[in-house]
């Protein structure tokens, strides 16, 4: 176990050293510093404070598990009271703090933070792959007390000291270390972490691009090779005030982002989890340049989910969203493919895909899009409306289809008719094929019988 000397130790008769008790003892020993050798006296006021601070950030540099039995719980609690009283002195810096001290600080928050995590214990934590009516619930970390106060004395850092000061110390190592803590099942350090990390892309400039490629990187190991990452969440919502800040026109490293990344995102198992932040970031793109909606729905609805009744609720949702902001002009090219998945999920036999389907055409823009292609446009959404009527098990479902039917009829009675009539047909035609085909195969099932019946039957004979 780590230890250090002249911390204090547990009377016989105290369970535990309260922080009353540490703040005393350590006002005794001359503000932090524990033990003074006779050559203190000769250094400079600023010499004394510097040895203070680097004896506290010794104290701050001891690990503990929270998980040993062997752990002295004052010990745990003297490094806690460290850790305030360093964070205070980060604070309340008036003057830059030397070289010798932000090398310790970083050397004590890289110990800290920089960690082996535990495997998960899990794998739907990570993927998401939980019944509609179970939450989920994330392990907590037991050293948060101590990560919680190194995460903010890191962040008060970051937001004090010249950025091209701590260059040396922060360097891509550590943003790369960083970013692997990603993955930490414990939300509260994941919230910690990426204000952290979103601090240090806005503040260093010098490292923008390569974050932006790091983080890329995980999005695409996530999507193409595991699916199982617990921060992605996170990342998406410093993408979405990164993406807040690009200019108009987009660069073509920012679109290809959009299509390789955020659109692939859209097919993962654990999609549910992160699908806020995700249309908060792909609307971002769409509403700076809206040709490319038609790039997005396209790519929506290639990834379209087959059997999971959750993601589909969330997508009609983002679609609707994204009409929205999509340029009238692409309007006819997106009108048959979209209506066609979305007149898809209100037949869908689960009645909160269909409702959130038949809610869609309440949006103004969307039956405007559907208007823009009104004849490729009706007879898939006719036979639909017909098709709910008549099978579909939900009451308010189909409540909901005769509204939207009445609304159909009044944009265009004759065409609906026709339409309807159209589908009467077919399915005459398709009735009539039906029976044809009936008894084509009753003719040959006769035929085969005559043929089996005058074949002489023949014996086979094995020999013992």
């Amino acid at each position: 176990m780590n230890v250090y000397r002249n911390s204090p130790k547990a009377s016989p008769g105290r369970k535990s050293t309260t922080l009353q008790y540490l703040f005393e003892l350590d006002s005794k020993n001359n503000n932090g510093v524990i033990s003074s050798s006779p050559k203190t006296s000769k250094h400079s006021p600023s010499e004394s404070e510097n040895e203070s601070i680097l004896s506290t950030i010794s104290h701050c540099s001891v690990i503990f598990t929270f998980t040993d039995s062997l752990e002295s719980p004052s010990q745990q609690d003297f490094k806690r009271y460290k850790l305030i009283q360093l964070l205070s002195t980060v604070k309340s810096a008036k003057k830059p703090l030397p070289d010798q001290v932000l090398s310790a600080l970083i050397s004590m928050i890289s110990a800290n933070l920089f960690r082996p995590l535990p495997p998960s214990s899990n794998s739907a934590i990570l993927t998401a792959d939980l019944p509609d009516d179970e939450d989920l619930s994330y392990p907590l970390s037991p050293a948060w007390q101590h990560l919680q106060m190194v995460y903010d004395i890191l962040l008060r850092l970051v937001l004090n000291v010249d950025p091209k000061i701590l260059r040396s110390y922060i360097d891509e190592s550590f943003i790369t270390n960083l970013l692997y803590l990603f993955q930490s099942e414990d939300p509260r350090e994941r919230e910690s972490l990426k204000n952290a990390y979103h601090r240090i892309y806005s503040r260093f400039t010098f490292y923008r691009s390569f974050m932006r490629k790091s983080m890329n990187d995980v999005f695409l190991h996530y999507v193409f090779e595991s699916e199982k990452h617990c921060g992605i969440g996170e990342l998406l919502e410093i993408w979405g005030s990164i993406i807040n800040g690009f200019t108009v026109p987009l660069k073509e490293e920012h679109k290809l982002f959009l299509m390789r990344v955020l659109v692939p995102l859209h097919k993962t198992k654990g999609m549910q989890v992160y699908h806020r932040q995700l249309s908060y970031c792909v609307n971002q793109f769409v509403q700076k340049e809206p040709m490319l909606g038609g790039i997005v729905i396209r790519g929506i609805l290639r990834y379209w989910p087959i059997t999971n009744c959750q993601k589909e609720f969330l997508l009609i949702g983002e679609l609707e969203e994204l009409v929205e902001n999509i340029e009238p002009d692409h309007y006819r090219k997106l009108a048959l493919p979209l209506c066609s998945q979305i007149t898809r999920c209100l037949n869908s036999w689960n009645s909160q895909v269909a409702e959130r389907a038949l809610y869609i055409w309440n949006n103004e823009q969307f039956v405007k899009m559907a208007s823009s292609a009104i004849k490729d446009v009706f007879p898939v959404i006719v036979e639909a409306m017909e098709k709910n009527l008549k099978w579909h098990w939900s009451k308010s479902v189909k409540q909901l289809t005769e509204n939207v039917k009445g609304m159909l009829q009044e944009m265009d009675p004759n065409l609906y008719d026709k339409c309807l009539q159209e589908m009467v047909d077919k399915e005459n035609l398709a009735r009539q094929e039906e029976i044809k085909r009936k008894e084509r195969w009753e003719r040959i099932e006769l035929e085969a019988a005559k043929n089996q019946f005058l074949q002489p039957q023949q014996f086979l004979c094995l020999s013992h």
